[in-house]
């Protein structure tokens, strides 16, 4: 008698199909993808990170003209090409100082991929994102000394005032300087502008698409 034989596969294991284990990764990868995408964009294919930081600076822009009325200060913006600042004109010092002590106007950063742009009165403005940076005397009282082991170093009026001048005016009143202030999405030319009216008031523009 002869010892049965099991059936050899003709399948060589070179052609063998997904497990559905290997599937199942698959689609979800894929998944993982596709709600990204949707997270970034939105789901009706607007830009929503760029919307938020759109909306969050004229949130911003209108709780300082709030603040600013009952406080009786004027604000301003100091910008740079990847975030903003705020700042307020000290009527003892005669300086414009940064806002450090409401943390709701503490410097911020754009996310990557957003950039600013700026123009005054129909004018571009270059901005640099050296204008974000607090340097130590921002902190010092003008006229003040800073000790040191070298002995004291008077702050300097006019770099105080370089340092923190702002480009964009939010006056008490409720008034502003003329100006647009662009957030874009680098390499593809989709943007939102912040900009002042005539009369004052803060025009919040709807997300522009680039023209193809």
């Amino acid at each position: 008698m002869t010892a049965s034989r099991r059936p050899v596969s003709s399948t060589s294991p070179r052609l063998r199909g997904f497990t559905l284990i290997e599937i199942l990764v698959v689609v979800v990868i894929i998944a993982v993808i596709i709600v990204g995408a949707i997270v970034s964009l939105g789901v009706t294919g607007k830009d929503s990170q760029l919307e938020r930081e759109r909306d969050r600076l004229s949130a911003l822009m209108a709780y300082v003209h709030e603040r600013g009325g009952m406080l009786t200060l004027e604000y301003g913006i100091r910008c740079g090409q990847h975030g903003y600042r705020f700042v307020y004109f000290d009527s003892i010092t005669n300086q414009w100082m940064p806002e450090t002590v409401d943390d709701t106007l503490r410097p911020r950063r754009m996310p990557a991929g957003l950039t600013l742009t700026l123009d005054i009165e129909g004018r571009p403005i270059v901005l640099n994102d050296k204008a974000l940076t607090l340097s130590k005397r921002d902190t010092t009282p003008a006229g003040g000394t800073i000790s040191t082991l070298g002995g004291d170093i008077t702050s300097s009026f006019s770099n105080q005032l370089a340092d923190n001048s702002p480009q964009i005016m939010l006056f008490s009143n409720g008034d502003t300087n003329s100006f647009a202030l662009t957030i874009a999405r680098d390499g593809i030319g989709r943007s939102a502008t912040l900009q002042s009216n005539a009369d004052g008031t803060l025009k919040v523009g709807d997300i522009v698409e680039p023209k193809k």
